[in-house]
């Protein structure tokens, strides 16, 4: 780590009273949660633009699933 970053670090550990190991792993589950989250993010607005539903269809689409409907797309 760079001094400055280091010396951050240093001091968020002693102020959440953890050990620079705990830091840097607390660091590194939310990385890792952080790019799970990108993933899946990703594969669903692939998923949505592959099957035309646009960001206003999903709210609409929900509440009809979970009423046990089918719902109509905006634009179709």
């Amino acid at each position: 780590l760079p001094p400055a970053m280091l010396k951050d670090a240093e001091q968020l550990a002693k102020r959440g009273n953890r050990t620079m190991s705990e830091l840097m792993r607390e660091a590194l589950r939310h990385y890792q949660r952080s790019r799970q989250l990108d993933e899946i993010n990703a594969f669903g607005r692939s998923r949505a633009q592959a099957l035309g539903i646009a960001e206003a269809d999903v709210v609409p689409l929900v509440k009809a699933f979970r009423r046990g409907r089918p719902a109509s797309r905006s634009g179709r």
